[in-house]
């Protein structure tokens, strides 16, 4: 077994919780669009853009891609993925 780069990317592992939670935000918004809509029976972009930032965020984490660059390790970490669904919750409870 030959020693890995100090550059390399580590392996790619899956992260299940991550993975999991971005299924279950896909199923979700798919099955039941109008758990994004606003009271009124528009659609809420705010709450779509918050969900869905946090759906992706946990795919991309999910699958196990971590980015090389500190910008986007931070952009597609459990902590945005974190931020987006309080932001998500705030919205839709909040109003």
């Amino acid at each position: 077994m030959t020693p890995r780069a100090a550059d390399a990317p580590a392996p790619s592992q899956l992260h299940l919780l991550s993975l999991l939670l971005a299924i279950a935000m896909m199923l979700a918004c798919t099955l039941y669009p109008p758990m994004m809509t606003a009271p009124d029976g528009r659609a809420d972009h705010g709450l779509a853009t918050a969900l869905f930032t946090a759906m992706s965020v946990a795919f991309v984490r999910g699958v196990g891609f971590v980015p090389r660059r500190r910008v986007w390790r931070g952009l597609f970490s459990g902590w945005t993925c974190l931020a987006a669904l309080a932001l998500a919750g705030a919205l839709k409870f909040l109003r």
